[in-house]
């Protein structure tokens, strides 16, 4: 395909190869293949449940081993809050003031503008929103008594208020305590004092952003990172990332060609959370805790997620430590073919790993030489929450394009729901993925693994947008905890639904655990 040298200085700006954008054509012409499933990964086959005795142990296994290893709290934050306002945006958009009360008094549902604007003052951002009202000489009481929600909205939602309809979850106000009212991203801060404090009591932690909310965070931060220091004896490095242009990708229009602006300048688009990856890869750490920036809660249900984090760090540490004696050994020649049915037990049994059919007709070489590539890798210890009919990847046992069995979390989008086997096997799952890991990143010499070499690039997906009223195809990368870490060695273990409390609407935050 032939580029003009206004393209080419683009695609040099953003650092990408133009090599990579014929790669990314032909990814829109061919499209990206289903993932196979093979069975839902469930308790005794793919998922670790453990008894409380056993979730002590590891705790303690965390607590006494840690010392000494760099943790990092990893928090991705990128994005609008655009989307937890839908429903107030939609009143917001009615014909009439008469017409506003109608739709509003017609829903009535815990999700409904109805039950936002009755239980307004239940939110921590109420003090917030009465303080600008009433810098504009308004109340809440009396708007209400007069059914004036319109203002209400607008002070809620726009720039001459509080402005929460353009802010990054992060910045929202989640929940209130008598000595102030703590946004998201103090929560996280909260939260990182207590399972991700290093043994110098510094803490560790990233948050990927979006370029726009770059300045408000770190303002943010800096403004109350001294209060959580003297409250809980730490000290604070937090970092911000965004996502790299270098992981944009092409949009192109419904016959696969680049889809270029009213400019006629080739249009690109965020690479989705899998881009992520590149921000990951930029972290030096031994532990890495990866947790949602809206799944918080406040502190008085803190101590059980936190008993949790420290349950699938212990796994971490002590499946690491066996991964590491066997490479060790494995690297000084200190293993014999009598080693290797112990090697197979341990591989199969803790890690999960499906062993080819001929694996026993290799030569002893051969057969080390396949271990320790299955060994030396990333791994990651991902909770796994009984499936109450919440939204979300699960995980499952796929088989890859090499015909293997591994455990992968997957989303329904890579599912072909025309075929009615993969549709049992969606069915049968039990599970569900809250994005609560906790990563291992570095080999058995201390040495950094560079991540991008564990992606499985054909777990991306098309998906379709429209700029400038036409219709345009997407690109987007393999999922952080999807395709991104396909090739890690990944292990599933059960936790409580109190680990899993996402705020995707703002009525979320009447629910029980957030109040």
């Amino acid at each position: 395909m032939d580029f003009s040298a206004q393209d080419l200085a683009l695609f040099e700006k953003k650092g990408i190869s133009k090599q990579q954008i014929e790669k990314q054509i032909r990814q829109f012409n061919h499209g990206f293949p289903f993932i196979t499933l093979y069975a839902p990964a469930i308790p005794g086959h793919g998922i670790k449940v453990y008894e409380e005795e056993e979730t002590d142990k590891y705790i303690r296994l965390f607590e006494n081993h840690v010392n000494g290893k760099k943790l990092v709290k990893f928090v991705p934050a990128s994005g609008a809050a655009t989307r937890m306002f839908k429903h107030l945006y939609e009143l917001l958009e009615s014909e009439s003031e008469e017409n506003m009360l109608r739709k509003l008094e017609s829903d009535q549902s815990f999700n409904s503008a109805f039950h936002f604007l009755s239980n307004l003052r239940q939110f921590a951002f109420h003090e917030h929103l009465s303080a600008i009202l009433e810098e504009n000489k308004l109340s809440v009481e009396d708007l209400i008594r007069k059914k004036d929600y319109k203002t209400i909205l607008h002070h809620i939602l726009f720039e001459h208020g509080m402005n929460y309809g353009s802010l990054p979850k992060g910045l929202l106000r989640f929940h209130r305590y008598s000595d102030g009212n703590r946004m998201a991203l103090e929560e996280h801060m909260v939260e990182g004092a207590f399972y991700a404090r290093n043994d110098n009591n510094k803490v560790y932690i990233h948050f990927t952003v979006s370029p726009e909310h770059m300045d408000a965070f770190r303002e943010t931060a800096d403004r109350v990172k001294l209060r959580y220091e003297k409250q809980f004896g730490v000290e604070y490095h937090i970092e911000f990332s965004t996502q790299k242009e270098s992981t944009d990708t092409l949009a192109v229009d419904l016959n696969n060609q680049p889809f270029r602006d009213r400019n006629g300048e080739i249009v690109f688009r965020p690479g989705g959370h899998g881009a992520l990856i590149e921000n990951l890869n930029s972290i030096h750490a031994d532990i890495i805790f990866i947790k949602n920036i809206d799944n918080i809660v406040p502190d008085r249900l803190k101590q059980e997620t936190y008993r949790y984090k420290k349950l699938l760090a212990g796994i971490l540490l002590e499946i690491q430590e066996k991964v590491f004696d066997h490479l060790r050994r494995i690297d000084k020649g200190q293993f014999n073919e009598h080693d290797i049915e112990d090697i197979k037990a341990f591989m199969e049994n803790e890690l999960m790993i499906h062993f080819p059919e001929d694996f026993n007709d290799l030569d002893i070489g051969k057969q080390f030489t396949y271990i320790e590539s299955k060994l030396n890798r990333p791994i990651r210890v991902c909770g796994m929450v009984k499936n109450e009919g919440e939204p979300g990847g699960g995980p499952f046992w796929v088989i890859n394009d090499k015909g293997e069995k591994t455990l992968q979390i997957v989303e329904a989008s890579q599912i072909d729901s025309a075929n009615p086997l993969q549709m049992d096997v969606l069915r049968a799952s039990t599970h569900f993925n809250p994005v609560d890991l906790v990563c291992a990143t570095n080999n058995f010499e201390g040495k950094h693994f560079n991540l991008k070499n564990y992606i499985d690039p054909n777990t991306g997906f098309i998906s379709y947008k429209s700029k400038d009223g036409k219709e345009l195809k997407a690109l987007e990368l393999p999922g952080l905890w999807n395709g991104a870490m396909a090739d890690w060695n990944t292990i599933f273990v059960e936790v409580p639904i109190i680990t899993f409390n996402p705020v995707k609407t703002i009525n979320d935050l009447l629910r029980e655990q957030h109040v």
